[in-house]
């Protein structure tokens, strides 16, 4: 197994994870935070061991690291980290647009 499959999954195990502690166990705004990361998280570590199927392994890359940027920093702002981390965020979302782009070029390309 490879480091990047390795962490697809342990994202996708993550993403379960989070959205089970925000399904039972917060409150208030942090609800909405683990339930976002998680839904992101989660789609892509998918979308990550799809483009590793397809040997697209920079566009599973940043799946991964995007999500881990996007998703870690509302599970943060979850547990008590300060608001500012919520500018973390986009980062991470930037990521993810460019691994769907770059998924699309290889697609293109044939």
């Amino acid at each position: 197994m490879t480091l990047l499959m390795m962490l697809a999954a342990l994202s996708g195990a993550m993403a379960v994870a989070a959205g089970a502690f925000g399904a039972h166990g917060a409150n208030g705004a942090a609800v909405e935070w683990l339930k976002t990361g998680g839904q992101y998280q989660l789609i892509h570590a998918v979308a990550a061991l799809v483009a590793l199927r397809m040997e697209a392994r920079g566009p599973a890359w940043l799946f991964v690291t995007g999500a881990a940027i996007f998703a870690g920093s509302l599970y943060l702002m979850a547990i008590g980290a300060p608001r500012w981390f919520g500018a973390i965020t986009p980062i991470g979302g930037t990521l993810l647009i460019a691994g769907w782009l770059w998924l699309a070029w290889i697609a293109f390309r044939g």
